[in-house]
């Protein structure tokens, strides 16, 4: 049953921005570029590290689609019994999801998401966690946010595998317990253990 819930919104979610392609296609919502310390405004398109390009010119498939607000309410709506999921959304202004798949183990160079690493140290991003799996498939997991006000204004997840990387930016107000809520939903993987964030109020 759990799985059934998770996998409704995500299939209406989907549906949802295909229908809505072509617009965001035309409008260049998201392109790869050099990220910026400040927080873009709404109006703006969002800015994906360059280094992504690379990992999408490697697969031999792929997943990429972006979430507004309106769409993640109307994804939710069918998980009426997940009163956490629906709070968290209420704060999350967007979600861009890109899911690369390899023909072979290792085939995307390693250097990509090193280059990944760097453009987010780079603009001043916390690294919140660097994740590795303890049963030796070769998983790593990181977390960056960008804070404003004192709140989590963005986070990134970059997930890799030997045959997978997920990537994904989830932009709005959220907190830490968010990030593990949103885990398992919309193409977020789960971050075991999840993520520490330390006291920024002076």
């Amino acid at each position: 049953m759990r799985v059934l819930r998770i996998i409704l919104p995500l299939s209406m979610a989907i549906s949802a921005a295909h229908l809505a392609g072509a617009q965001q296609q035309s409008s260049g919502q998201t392109y790869s570029g050099q990220l910026s310390r400040q927080t873009p405004a709404p109006s703006q398109r969002e800015i994906l590290p360059r280094g992504l390009e690379s990992l999408r010119q490697d697969a031999s498939s792929k997943t990429e689609f972006t979430l507004d607000h309106s769409m993640l309410v109307l994804a939710s709506k069918l998980d009426p019994n997940n009163e956490d999921l629906r709070r968290v959304i209420a704060g999350v202004s967007g979600i861009s999801v890109h899911d690369f798949r390899y023909a072979g183990s290792w085939s995307y160079e390693p250097e990509s998401l090193d280059s990944i690493r760097e453009e987010y140290r780079a603009a001043g991003w916390m690294r919140m966690a660097n994740k590795h799996d303890k049963n030796g498939e070769g998983r790593v997991t990181d977390v960056w946010i960008r804070m404003r006000n004192n709140a989590i204004s963005n986070v990134a997840i970059l997930a890799a595998r030997p045959r997978e990387v997920d990537f994904v930016v989830v932009s709005g107000s959220i907190s830490p317990v968010d990030i593990a809520h949103l885990g398992g939903h919309f193409g977020i993987p789960n971050i075991e253990g999840g993520i520490e964030v330390p006291n920024t109020r002076r």
